[in-house]
């Protein structure tokens, strides 16, 4: 028994070291910094950000469009994932709606700015196809229309998980009631996915308000927060102190937002078994839904062809004459190329640390109960809390004259706090859902520890683990947030490199890049759900 505990607080104090040094730290950094003026401690930057039209209209903008994107996304999400799970559409047409819905998932948020400018731009394809601009793309309405691109794969991924636990039978009853078709989907529908749908508001609101790349492409004139404190911090003259007093004023949104996800869970129905019963045959609604959700996943998967058009072509939109030029001269071009291999890189150690670290953690939490495991709970809620823009403004103040500034392990070290909360929250429900009684067992075979874990709990949530790596590497991937602030030229990852073309007008070169990025996050996840099938087909062979 002893050898256990000093097993597991070999495995504890080390990770419980981590998260201080590199996220209990530099938060404190960052609020220290937004007090400390003149040598005194004073309230007088908060006051100077509160009376700042400047702060305050850049606050203003981002929660307006921040709120109407995610009420949009919310409506589109629920509308999609009610067409999946709860009509009879063809299978293919149901693959295909969900493809070209999740597809911009591995594509930077900044990429969505310039495939928007060049289909809905003065130059853009849909404005030569009808002559003029449907709408002013620069400002309030490319944020809006990009936001919801980004956000809605999340909303509707989430939102269609809720429904695999909507008992069909509800519905069977309620059409032998005779319910007219309001009452009976606010009793069958509605209010049983009441929580997942202000789950994906929240959700949605909190993915565009913390965004850097879609206001960095397409925001214009039109400040918001995110790009308000980019300025502040890198512009002409650096404001170190107004930076930490803007980082520490986004994460009273995004608090607020966690604590609504916590009341809004109980508003879930705790129903752990999916249903089988079958849908009623009904073709007018399946064609209705079908038809319409196809169109939305062809609008989508439109609008992103653009940059699979527009590198292929000697001058997009005046010369479309098919060319290779530009790909080829991309990969001669070494200073590309190495970039790109860095992100392969990072994304890589990225994932492999950031397993062990989410599941160590997830580990300890939920199957020991060393001192202070329940800490790694409270840690993931800060995590899923901060910003990325934020978090990586701390590492600048913290870490900026120590030896780990402009390294990779600064910016992998920041990708997996970053991105800790997801992959830890599925090893901890994978975990949780096993047997109490293997340590136990191990323990009375004289098994150490560490071998139980090693022989007979790992092999049990590889699928997990491999999911978590796949999260790990396509977010780490596509990142502009969390790294914006901690790349040099030495260590320039491809989506800060876009950013960095985009001052240059190098829009082919952008859009050969973010093929890359595309191609590298579906080949790994292919690999991984390829890899997913073989072992579900083994098992069930058994």
């Amino acid at each position: 028994m002893h050898s256990t505990k000093r097993a597991m607080k070999i495995a504890f104090v080390p990770l419980i070291l981590f998260f201080i040094l590199f996220l209990v730290a530099p938060m404190l950094m960052t609020i220290w910094q937004s007090l400390y003026t003149d040598r005194v401690f004073s309230i007088s930057p908060y006051l100077e950000a509160f009376t700042s039209s400047e702060i305050m209209m850049a606050m203003w903008n981002s929660l307006k469009v921040s709120s109407v994107s995610a009420l949009v996304t919310t409506g589109i999400a629920f509308f999609l994932a009610y067409s999946i799970e709860m009509t009879n559409v063809a299978k293919p047409a149901k693959k295909f709606i969900q493809f070209g819905i999740t597809l911009p998932m591995f594509l930077p948020t900044i990429t969505y700015g310039f495939v928007l400018i060049y289909v809905f731009g003065n130059q853009g394809l849909l404005t030569k196809l009808i002559g003029k601009p449907l709408f002013a793309i620069y400002g309030f309405n490319g944020l809006l229309v990009g936001y919801i691109l980004y956000t809605l794969p999340a909303a509707f991924i989430l939102i269609q998980n809720a429904f695999y636990y909507v008992d069909k039978r509800f519905l069977l009853v309620s059409d032998l009631m005779g319910d007219r078709f309001i009452r009976k989907f606010y009793h069958t529908i509605f209010r049983p996915m009441l929580g997942a749908i202000g789950g994906a508001f929240v959700l949605t609101f909190v993915l565009s308000f913390t965004d850097f790349g879609i206001p960095a492409s397409i925001g214009g004139t039109y400040e918001v927060i995110a790009t308000t404190l980019y300025q502040t911090m890198l512009g002409s003259i650096p404001n170190f102190q107004q930076g930490a007093v803007i980082s520490v004023l986004m994460l009273i949104p995004a608090i607020v937002s966690v604590v609504l996800l916590g009341a809004l869970e109980k508003l879930n129905f705790q129903q752990t078994t999916i249903s089988t019963t079958e849908l009623t045959m009904n073709r007018w609604r399946d064609v209705t839904f079908g038809t319409v959700a196809s169109i939305v996943a062809i609008v989508v998967l439109g609008i992103f062809a653009i940059m699979f058009v527009a590198p292929f072509t000697v001058a997009y939109p005046f010369n479309l004459t098919f060319t290779l030029d530009f790909l080829k001269r991309f990969i001669q071009m070494d200073e590309l190329t190495t970039v790109y291999w860095h992100s392969i890189f990072v994304a890589l150690f990225t994932a492999i640390v950031g397993v062990v670290v989410a599941f160590t953690s997830a580990l300890l939490s939920a199957r020991t109960t060393v001192k202070g495991h329940r800490s790694f709970d409270f840690i993931a809620m800060m995590t899923n809390t901060i910003p990325g823009m934020v978090l990586g403004l701390s590492y600048l103040f913290l870490f900026n004259n120590s030896s780990l500034k402009g390294t990779f392990m600064i910016i992998i070290i920041c990708n997996i706090i970053h991105f800790f909360t997801t992959p830890y929250l599925m090893a901890k429900n994978a975990l949780q859902k096993m047997d109490s009684n293997w340590e136990v067992i191990g323990e009375l075979l004289h098994d150490s520890w560490f071998q139980t874990v090693y022989r007979v709990i790992i092999p049990n949530v590889k699928s997990t683990i491999l999911e978590m790596f796949s999260y790990f590497f396509i977010n780490a991937m596509v990142t502009v947030s969390g790294i914006i602030f901690l790349v040099s030229t030495e260590t320039l990852l491809v989506s800060a490199k876009i950013k960095e073309l985009q001052h240059f007008n190098k829009f082919n070169d952008i859009f050969i890049l973010s093929i890359f990025i595309l191609a590298t996050n579906v080949l790994i996840k292919l690999i991984c759900e390829f890899w997913l099938y073989k072992q579900k087909k083994k098992e069930n062979a058994k």
